[in-house]
């Protein structure tokens, strides 16, 4: 997805994010996130917003850590989030595709990165707000729940902090049943390996929906379909988790 679409997706998904906050209520626990309330889930995604703004407008060129949570009363948690958002939303709009600055993943661009990471940030905790608030959840555009997948399992999970890790080679295969969109992962004592296809045996796939996929992965909701070893989507429930540090 090129970086206009990704900002625009980050642009409606914080706003979808604040009005199910807000609908839901500032003590409202969040199903998605144990033991976290929605001022948790508006404290901490407000947070990330600030940090990740940081780096594009003060063109930081190493890791430079987040301000913390703020401290502040409940009645002002869903404004302050709301201008962290627009603030972020305004300065990768703003900025020159040649912006240079640190990132953490693969990347045409740190602007491309930027945009791509906080769109799927906000996204996926758009969807803890709407499970918060209860209720139908906001659709996932197809092609933008395939690029958040393939940002998971070649992204994230290719590095050391992977947890997802097998004492025998095994192979896990997602697929999504309404899109050109298959992902073979690799399973080892190693770092995951994912790559685009599905050629060749796999012990257990992951089928359904690329959207309903997409916050299955996530651990927001349920897989819609196993076939095969079980134990491997157990793997996944347990160990997958990307945690902030």
């Amino acid at each position: 997805m090129d970086t206009d679409a990704l900002v625009g997706t980050l642009d409606r998904e914080g706003g979808l994010l604040a009005e199910a906050a807000e609908a839901a209520g500032i003590d409202a626990e969040v199903p998605t996130c144990p033991r976290w309330r929605v001022r948790d889930l508006l404290r901490h995604t407000g947070m990330v917003h600030r940090w990740a703004t940081a780096f594009v407008a003060e063109g930081h060129t190493r890791y430079h850590p987040d301000a913390g949570l703020p401290d502040l009363d409940d009645a002002e948690l869903p404004a302050w989030f709301r201008a962290g958002h627009r603030r972020l939303v305004d300065t990768l709009a703003a900025a020159p595709p040649d912006v240079a600055c640190w990132h953490f993943l693969p990347a045409p661009s740190p602007l491309a990165f930027w945009a791509r990471r906080q769109a799927h940030e906000t996204t996926v905790h758009r969807l803890d707000a709407e499970a918060a608030r209860g209720g139908a959840p906001s659709a996932v555009d197809p092609d933008f729940a395939a690029d958040g997948i393939d940002e998971l399992l070649r992204g994230f999970h290719a590095r050391d902090s992977s947890r997802v890790r097998t004492p025998e080679p095994r192979v896990l295969r997602v697929r999504a049943t309404d899109a050109d969109a298959v992902w073979t992962v690799r399973l080892s004592q190693e770092p995951p390996a994912a790559e685009r296809g599905g050629s060749g045996a796999a012990d257990c796939e992951l089928a359904g929906l690329v959207g309903e996929l997409y916050p299955a992965l996530w651990n927001r909701a349920p897989f819609p379909s196993v076939r095969g070893d079980a134990s491997l989507a157990a793997l996944w429930r347990e160990k997958s988790a990307i945690t902030w540090s």
